[in-house]
């Protein structure tokens, strides 16, 4: 078969990694020293990655991470208080397969949505659905779907994420709406998937912060006491890098 029909029965049923490593052997006088099982073997592989790497793409821009961080980047060699071995054991991401959550605390700078990027993006590479938002964005995109009547919709998005991170949780004061639309997201949430919160605040302090006795009971009940924790301590990482 001629090589331009069959490229271009390649590409109606969407097969670009195969066509691409076909090309490549085509212009590699080596290729004709494999078997035919070997060459199809390189096609399939090609053709894997191509999707794989498609599919984290398309992960990674629905995630929305603001910052691109990878476990493998995780200085583990910081003083910031963390147990040898747990951000490797954390990366392992058996949390999220037990549909459990994460809350890391810490000083500005000592690196916490750093860590929670990184985990998310990890996650992505792991196929799972990602969404990242920081507190305050969260609160005004709530805001706008509460005003174009869109709420419920907005709910059933953020549910669909095997995990939603909530970035610089505690860092201004909350309306009653707001309380009342986290607790919709952390019950959506609870025991079916998981969420990653980061903060300043100690979590002790979290009852607290959400100044509602009866509001702060039940997000609390269904987003600590099946979490991880992960509390850093030290300096700023910013402060020294600037020094």
């Amino acid at each position: 078969m001629l090589t331009e029909p069959l490229i271009a029965q390649m590409e109606t049923l969407g097969l670009r990694g195969m066509i691409r490593a076909l090309e490549r052997q085509s212009a590699s006088p080596d290729s004709a020293a494999l078997s035919f099982e070997d060459r199809l073997g390189l096609l399939i592989q090609h053709e894997m990655a191509d999707r794989q790497a498609h599919r984290l793409a398309q992960r990674l821009r629905w995630a929305k991470l603001p910052q691109l961080a990878c476990v493998e980047d995780l200085d583990s060699r910081s003083p910031r208080g963390i147990e040898r071995g747990r951000l490797a054991q954390l990366a392992e991401l058996g949390w999220i397969d037990q549909r459990l959550n994460l809350l890391i605390t810490g000083p500005t700078g000592v690196g916490k949505s750093y860590i929670a990027c990184a985990l998310a993006h990890q996650a992505c590479r792991q196929d799972k659905s990602v969404r990242y938002y920081r507190l305050p964005r969260l609160t005004e995109d709530l805001l706008r779907a509460g005003a174009q009547q869109k709420k419920s919709a907005f709910f059933k998005h953020l549910a669909k994420a095997d995990l939603l991170v909530l970035d610089d949780f505690g860092l201004a004061p909350l309306s009653d709406e707001i309380k009342r639309d986290l607790l919709e997201i952390i019950d959506d949430r609870f025991d079916k998937t998981s969420t990653l919160v980061t903060g300043q605040l100690p979590v002790d302090q979290w009852h607290r912060y959400l100044d509602d006795p009866t509001l702060a009971d039940a997000i609390l009940d269904r987003l600590v006491h099946n979490a991880h924790r992960l509390d850093l301590k030290g300096e700023s990482m910013r402060r020294k890098k600037a020094a």
